[in-house]
């Protein structure tokens, strides 16, 4: 079962819809159906939530293949929490006026820490179990 996936899995489901919904709030209000309409808003809240969605499946993938090859709880769920906090920095970062762009840094390096280590991981746990 994955268990700890699936608790990640909504929580981040739940942050993409919030993403998501701020972006359409922002077409009906601009009265933009395609683009940004040449607002900066809009741009920025079409940038959070597609930058959430290139990001997030690689590591619910990861998440999910560790917790499948029967990882330790704790060693799938902290790569899920440091993923969500990485993507909610990210997210508030990159929709503030004026971008707060230490805030979006400190989202991708979030981001990229926490893909790296899974990818370490999921070759390390591999090796282990193939190792028994």
């Amino acid at each position: 079962m994955l268990l700890i996936t699936s608790i990640i899995a909504a929580i981040l489901t739940l942050i993409f819809i919030k993403l998501s919904f701020a972006v359409i709030g922002l077409r009906r209000k601009n009265k933009v159906g395609l683009g940004n309409g040449g607002h900066d808003d809009l741009e920025r809240a079409i940038r959070a939530q597609g930058n959430f969605a290139e990001y997030v499946p690689f590591g619910l993938i990861l998440i999910a293949c560790l917790e499948l090859n029967g990882a330790p709880w704790w060693l799938v769920a902290i790569p899920g929490l440091t993923l969500i906090i990485g993507r909610l920095i990210h997210a508030r970062g990159i929709n503030e006026p004026p971008p707060n762009f230490n805030k979006r840094v400190l989202g991708m390096k979030f981001t990229f820490g926490t893909l790296i280590s899974l990818a370490v991981l999921n070759l390390a746990w591999a090796l282990y179990v193939l190792a028994l």
